[in-house]
């Protein structure tokens, strides 16, 4: 998706998702994004970029890289809730989680085609998935009821852009993938009620 206009996006975004809230809720926030009406942190410098892909090993999708520029993550609406990482933040999943990936990789049986695989949109299926990837996972959003964003640099479907899995490991266990980050956040940019 080029030209993703990342700033009034999330400025749209952050006023109808605040609008949505309740009195209380909107005590919560720190004052100045009640100001604001802004959810996003401020943009990280390029510096910041370089230092987190050298932290990490590898170079964000450019997608990525623009959305970091703009807002170096986005803040939860809810003290405990669901938010986007910011630099600093973001980690490989499997370290804090590898009881789990194992458990996956070795329950999981069901080997999926590359038919099967590279199906997005409506059409996939939420368990047509390779658990061995979690292993390589970054984690872009902090985990909320079972609920996270990871990063799939193993896969790249469209101009460098790295696969995004929004996953779901409670009792309604689904996988939902996407070709990139910018188009997981056209998504999510276009629900303000997403994930509340």
């Amino acid at each position: 998706m080029k030209n993703f206009d990342w700033e009034n996006r999330i400025k749209e975004w952050s006023r109808k998702r605040i609008e949505l809230l309740e009195d209380y809720e909107k005590e919560e926030l720190p004052p100045e994004v009640l100001a604001e009406g802004y959810l996003g942190f401020p943009g990280a410098t390029e510096e910041e970029i370089v230092a987190t892909e050298a932290r990490l090993g590898v170079t964000f999708p450019n997608s990525y890289r623009e959305f970091l520029k703009v807002a170096n993550g986005l803040r939860s609406t809810s003290k405990d809730g669901f938010e986007f990482c910011g630099t600093e933040d973001i980690v490989w999943y499997a370290p804090d989680h590898q009881d789990w990936v194992d458990e996956l990789i070795e329950t999981w049986n069901e080997p999926v085609t590359d038919e099967e695989y590279f199906v997005y949109d409506d059409e996939q299926s939420n368990y047509n998935f390779r658990p061995e990837y979690l292993q390589t996972a970054l984690e872009i959003s902090s985990e909320d009821m079972g609920y996270i964003f990871l990063f799939n640099p193993q896969i790249t479907v469209i101009d460098n852009e790295w696969e995004i899995l929004f996953c779901s490991f409670s009792s309604a266990f689904g996988i939902y993938r996407y070709r990139s980050f910018d188009e997981m956040m056209e998504e999510v940019l276009s629900d303000p009620e997403f994930m509340m």
